[in-house]
């Protein structure tokens, strides 16, 4: 993951690249930080904490609303974004 460190109330651009066989496949989301924390997978993982494998997962909520959930990895840009000034 790349960016600056995130905070909680922060407006983010998330862009994550996911690299197939005909090439990288991008996809951007932007919305204000509800949380970021390491959580545990459903999956067993031998050397993870508890046996489990732990993935860094933002909550953000989008301006329509709609709360999303993502998985970050190190294709993931997190970017600050200027709140829009209410003139």
């Amino acid at each position: 993951m790349q960016g600056s460190a995130i905070q909680v109330n922060q407006r983010v651009r998330v862009t994550q690249t996911i690299r197939t066989r005909t090439g990288p496949w991008n996809s951007a989301v932007e919305g204000t930080v509800l949380s970021i924390s390491p959580q545990p997978t459903g999956s067993w993982f031998a050397h993870g904490k508890n046996d489990r494998l732990w993935l860094n997962r933002l909550r953000l909520l989008k301006d329509d609303g709609e709360v999303v959930e993502l998985i970050l990895s190190h294709d993931t840009v997190v970017s600050p974004v200027k709140s829009a000034s209410k003139n």
